[in-house]
């Protein structure tokens, strides 16, 4: 039993858990501040351009209220703001990818070295030389 938790404290303690811990939290914090976007902001605005529709009415009653049983329904207008918080958070994600990327390509590509003149052929040095013995 205790080989099993000094393996787990080994797995625990590994830099890259504790990195995916780290992003989980801040990914779960990111969602909720999408979430409220969604909610509050664009969503009203959508459903003013379509006829002041509140996405989160939209829905399918299956069985209506009864005094014994709550209503049953499909809520599709809930779906539809999942979905559009996905698509914000996918375009984020991508986002700071793509600019992750771009960093470091920048830090793996060498300093350009200046341009040196490619040497000339040995017949070209030996002609070269035999000119300049010819002019003294």
């Amino acid at each position: 039993m205790k080989k099993f938790f000094k393996e787990f404290k080994e797995f625990i303690s590994r830099g890259n858990v504790m990195d995916m811990a780290i992003g989980i939290v801040i990914g779960s914090a990111f969602t909720a501040i999408v979430t409220s976007l969604v909610n509050g902001i664009i969503m009203p605005c959508i459903g003013q351009l379509i006829a002041g529709v509140n996405f989160e009415e939209l829905k399918v009653i299956l069985t209506p209220a009864t005094e014994e049983a709550p209503e049953v329904a499909i809520l599709y207008g809930a779906f539809i703001q999942t979905i559009i918080n996905f698509i914000i958070i996918a375009f984020v994600v991508f986002c700071v990818v793509k600019g992750i990327n771009k960093l470091k390509r920048k830090k793996e590509e060498p300093a350009p070295e200046p341009e040196k003149e490619p040497e000339p052929d040995p017949q070209t040095v030996l002609l070269t030389e035999i000119r300049d013995l010819l002019k003294k």
